[in-house]
């Protein structure tokens, strides 16, 4: 993207998302969280086995970062398998998204209602999205936030559309959903659904989310919501 182009590894219990290039990466991920820069995102999937109940999991992490020489990468956790991972594209005129997420609903929850999930596997969804706008130019902080509440709502929206449904409602997304956006620095300052950047963001979130959502939902013997299944 912007002359170099992101591509994905899968090195099991690894996955790598390498972004291009130096970007601006906005997450709560476990490893660098915040507002860093940062040339590429990594998931570590993980058991049961690999966090005992007293494991200090930010020192364990950073053991397994250092080790692989990854200190510098945007990190996520997740108990779901990582061979199901998903890559979405979208582009409008100059600007295109790429987005890579992983989907599990173990640990699924509905928006401001609160489960008891002890004891069980955290699946989680974790999205990781590389924005270019084209021509060389970049996203203000501002910008990047605004990138990062499209991809929340392209999340959610993917998640009801499968239609998980839990005792209080239909699934929102899980106790453990992580974001990270990226993109390079500039003055581009909106990313709102009116806008191209807006539109492939969204887009590509969506289509990433919702192929995994119907893969785990498959896997786990869940009905699909049948008013979407129609429209395949």
């Amino acid at each position: 993207m912007s002359g170099a182009e992101s591509c994905l590894t899968f090195d099991a219990p690894w996955l790598e998302f390498d972004l291009g290039g130096d970007m601006r990466v906005l997450s709560w991920a476990i490893n660098r969280p915040g507002l860093v820069t940062a040339r590429r995102i990594l998931w570590r999937g993980v058991r049961n086995a690999d966090l005992p109940q007293d494991l200090d999991v930010g020192a364990w992490l950073h053991g397994q970062l250092a080790a692989r020489g990854a200190l510098d990468a945007v990190t996520f956790l997740t108990s779901r398998d990582i061979c199901y991972h998903h890559m979405a594209r979208a582009a409008a005129g100059s600007v295109r998204a790429t987005a890579v997420a992983t989907v599990g609903l173990s640990n699924a929850e509905r928006i401001g209602r609160r489960m008891d999930r002890t004891g069980q596997d955290w699946g989680t969804i974790n999205i990781a999205l590389n924005l270019d706008t084209g021509a060389g130019a970049g996203l203000t902080d501002a910008a990047l936030i605004e990138a990062l509440s499209i991809a929340a709502s392209a999340r959610t929206a993917a998640v009801m559309e499968g239609g998980f449904d839990l005792p209080m409602g239909r699934a929102t997304g899980t106790g453990t959903d992580c974001i990270a956006v990226a993109a390079r620095a500039g003055d581009v300052a909106y990313a709102g659904m009116h806008t191209e950047l807006g539109e492939v963001a969204g887009r590509a979130v969506y289509d990433a989310v919702r192929a995994g959502v119907r893969e785990w939902m498959h896997q786990m013997g869940h009905t699909l919501d049948p008013s979407r299944a129609a429209s395949d």
